[in-house]
């Protein structure tokens, strides 16, 4: 995405590690977003932090400026808080921002999650610079693209005809400076490298401990250790005074005493450039704050809720600090050691990803989406276990514990880090049954609490039927028997539980294929009666579990799931296709369908003054009325619903639910879109009469996570030109003039449900797999020459079609394929295993 002027205002583009944290970096190049600190960090500067450049030629300083390109938005202050006084709104942006020094009055952003790179351009400054940002984010290590870092590349350039002298200076806040009395700086030198370290000196066990490395591996470097100490603003005065003033920076230290007043310092990268020259400067700002706990529940409830499961310390650490740095000069210093190695790999994979010929939007919204996983809604526990909010607020992560009718939707981390992907299951599945044998849809920390208090929550129809349909494909991507193996049991839990006479939810007690009862869902609130949106992932995890079953040993149960499915679809299309979408089937005036449930159910649910059970879809036109069926489909689970009516159904929601704009529509929710913008909305009725008063929750909105889905559905379906439409609609609102291009919202910031849009990728290439069989296969839904990236987490690669001729080549990892397929063309055998290299040609 190549961003400027008004598109800048609201872009900030994450560079960091999967659930390590990350450095949010702005439109204009400023270090805007520090969320490294085991939270969110929405607008959390971290001080007078920045990049500068300098030029100076016979022992005088042409010019000097700030990486940042111009300030155009908060220009009054941001807003703060009510009782805060002499900074925020009415003073001005802050003068640590350095928006107040030279800088530069041309910037550009091309950003391309996983890397970005900012360029700038000033009359006054004699040469071109740059800067690149980029993330460890290596598809299939893991281990790597988890690690608490983010690489910056400063580059100098000097287009003129006389050599001059080149400067690069990093500026590193102790983000504990001002509130942790110990916090120190220091310089260190050793093994080629030049490194501070800022910390806060605190026990090592304390839950604030925390360090910040600054390295780089250039020959001449000098440095200060801490800027000036005075008062006002004097450290900024002494800086401008040192960065206009030629030559080396002369070291600066401090005593032991508390009267230090901003613990910063900065190192200076020293060099000359010939004419046509240019220099690359390279830095890796590296974190280490190792200590977590759950600081969300509540204290007496998590409290009561440890006891029960045995448990006597909220405590964990960070998977990277417990197993793959000691150090935040650790984490810089390995980084440097693979350099090299990690940046071929982290930018063959932008290049792939980003060559793919998707529609422009399509393949924005698949990759830029990827940048939640390096996002605080990720974590990974001390063993590595993945575990996710559903998004974060401005502080704090918004809707705990992997919610699984969010992670539902998410496509990403299935195909780019399967083991993450398959560990979310082992702790849903191993942690998240209580005693009477339901599976929330919520997983606690820390590991190892179970819901065996009292009813903390009941188990979600959508989230539970969801989890049986990812067994399947985690799977299949894997090709690993004996991990679904040892998943079985508690699948098969699932399904006990849905037709147990004792579920109070009364999901299928009589095994006629069909949900029924009270339905949690992914709205947050219940259906009653059948729908096509819950009976579709019903269905798709009952063929799931029929296939399944026998590879476990358990032919018997398969039989029992295909002959379950086979009844239930069949009564599914009898009660709930309309002649044109799939619907739910209830009376809203039958005020009895409530008191199987209880009193307390009746009151929430029945709205006496119009007769009618408030919260539900009837005959609305639902924009996840097809979504089992997608996630079959997908998965290669094979058709739930009719391939017709599933067609006829995206085409009603096309119709009736895509806002060309929303200028003249009513949306009593939240505001996703507004003014002149498109998109989809959650529901509509068609027959405006059989409208609730009160309808489904959101049924107003525009969520990007639910528009991806369908979206990606109209591609599988053959619906081209509406998949387009629908995705150009979402990533217009996200242009960075109005939004930010790497943060789609939802309930919150940086939320899961958004890598839906990775499938759009898999939908236009045809890309299908199954690795218990090892063979994968490609049938792109676009006629002529198309190329798009794949992957399977430990190996991946692109497909390219041009003329007649079909190259699928593995770019990165390894695999052994038994075959591989290409639409059109014969398939191919392999004995051997492919490798990054090679590359298998098709010709039709």
């Amino acid at each position: 995405m190549i961003l400027s002027g008004k598109q800048l205002e609201n872009a900030i583009f994450p560079v960091g590690g999967i659930g390590a944290g990350c450095v949010g970096v702005a439109g204009n190049g400023r270090l805007a977003e520090w969320e490294i600190f085991n939270h969110a960090g929405k607008f959390l500067d971290n001080g007078c932090t920045h990049f500068a450049v300098r030029a100076e030629r016979d022992g005088q300083v042409l010019d000097a400026r700030i990486l940042q390109g111009d300030r155009t938005a908060g220009l009054s202050g941001e807003m703060l808080g009510r009782d805060v006084l002499f900074r925020g709104f009415g003073w001005g942006p802050p003068g640590d921002q350095m928006a107040g020094f030279p800088h530069f009055r041309k910037c550009v952003l091309d950003g391309a999650f996983p890397a970005a790179r900012w360029m700038f351009r000033d009359p006054a400054f004699p040469g071109t610079a740059e800067m690149t940002a980029w993330s460890p984010f290596v598809p299939g290590e893991s281990d790597t693209a988890s690690m608490p870092c983010a690489m910056f590349e400063i580059s100098l350039g000097n287009p003129t005809a006389e050599a001059f002298d080149g400067t690069v200076i990093a500026v590193v806040e102790n983000p504990w400076g001002n509130r942790v009395p110990s916090a120190r700086d220091r310089i260190g030198k050793s093994g080629g490298l030049t490194v501070l370290n800022l910390g806060n000196r605190l026990d090592p066990a304390d839950f604030q401990y925390g360090e910040l490395a600054l390295a780089t591996d250039e020959p001449d470097v000098s440095f200060q250790t801490y800027l000036y100490q005075g008062q006002w603003v004097d450290y900024l005065d002494v800086y401008r005074h040192d960065l206009f003033t030629p030559g080396r920076f002369a070291d600066r230290t401090a005593d032991a005493g508390d009267a230090l007043t901003r613990r910063a310092g900065l190192l200076a990268a020293h060099f000359r450039l010939a004419p046509g020259e240019k220099r690359t400067v390279r830095f890796v700002l590296a974190w280490f704050v190792p200590n977590r706990r759950n600081d969300w529940t509540d204290p007496e409830q998590l409290a009561e809720m440890m006891r029960h499961c045995g448990m006597s310390e909220n405590r964990w650490r960070n998977y990277y600090a417990a197993k793959l740095c000691a150090s935040a000069e650790d984490a810089a210093r390995q980084m440097f050691a693979r350099y090299d190695e990690v940046r071929q790999a982290v930018f063959t994979f932008r290049h792939a990803l980003h060559a793919s010929t998707l529609p422009q939007a399509a393949l924005d919204g698949a990759a830029e989406n990827l940048a939640v996983l390096v996002s605080p809604t990720c974590l990974r526990l001390e063993d590595g276990t993945f575990w996710g909010w559903e998004g974060v607020g401005v502080e704090k992560g918004s809707c705990p514990g992997s919610c699984q009718h969010v992670w539902n939707y998410a496509q990403a981390l299935s195909l780019l880090f399967p083991d993450l992907e398959r560990s979310m299951r082992e702790h849903h599945l191993r942690y998240g049954f209580d005693v009477r044998g339901r599976l929330h849809f919520r997983s606690h920390l820390p590991k190892g609490l179970r819901p065996e208090v009292a009813d903390w929550f009941r188990p979600c129809a959508d989230g539970a039927f969801g989890e049986v349909m990812k067994c399947f494909r985690e799977w299949r991507v894997s090709g690993d028997t004996a991990w679904l193996e040892r998943q079985w049991d508690a699948i098969r839990k699932i399904f006990l539980y849905a037709w147990s006479p004792e579920n109070a939810d009364r999901w299928d007690p009589g095994r006629t294929g069909v949900l029924t009862g009270r339905q949690h869902h992914t709205l947050d609130m219940e259906l009653f009666g059948p729908s096509g949106w819950l009976e579709s992932h019903y269905l798709g995890a009952l063929k799931a579990a029929s296939i399944m079953a026998p590879a476990c040993g358990d032919p018997a149960f398969g039989e029992e799931c295909a002959a379950i499915f086979e009844r239930g679809r069949k009564r599914a299309e009898e009660l709930l296709w309309n002649g044109e979408y799939y619907i739910q089937r209830i009376d809203l005036a039958d005020r009895a369908t409530l008191a199987p449930y209880g009193e307390e159910v009746e009151k929430r649910y029945w709205d006496a003054e119009h007769g009618q059970i408030k919260y539900q879809i009837g005959t609305g036109c639902g924009i996840d009325a097809h979504l089992g069926c997608w996630y079959a489909k997908l998965y290669g689970i094979g058709e739930v619903f009719a391939p017709d009516r599933v067609r006829s159904t995206l085409r009603a929601i096309r119709r009736h639910n895509f806002v060309p704009s929303m200028r003249d529509f009513t949306n009593t929710w939240r505001v996703f879109a507004l003014n002149d913008e498109a998109g989809t909305i959650m529901c509509s009725w068609p027959d405006a009469a059989s409208r609730p008063v009160i309808p489904l929750p959101y049924h107003a909105e525009v969520m990007t996570g639910f528009e991806w889905a369908f979206a990606s559905h109209l591609v599988l379906c053959g619906e081209l030109e509406a998949a387009e439409d629908t995705a150009r609609a979402i990533r217009d609102r996200y242009d960075g003039v109005k939004r930010n291009p790497w943060n789609e919202i939802e309930c919150g910031s940086n939320y899961a449900r958004s890598m839906a849009a990775y499938a759009m990728l898999q939908s236009y290439s045809g890309f299908r797999y199954d690795m218990t069989e090892k063979v994968i296969g490609f049938s792109p839904v676009v006629d002529g020459d198309f190329r798009c990236f794949w992957s399977l987490g430990t190996v991946w690669g692109e497909v390219e079609r041009r003329g007649n001729s079909t190259t699928v080549r593995i770019l990165h990892g390894e695999a052994g394929f038994d075959r591989i397929e290409v639409a059109g063309t014969p398939s191919r055998t392999f004995p051997a295993v492919l490798k990054a290299g090679d590359e298998v040609v098709f010709r039709a």
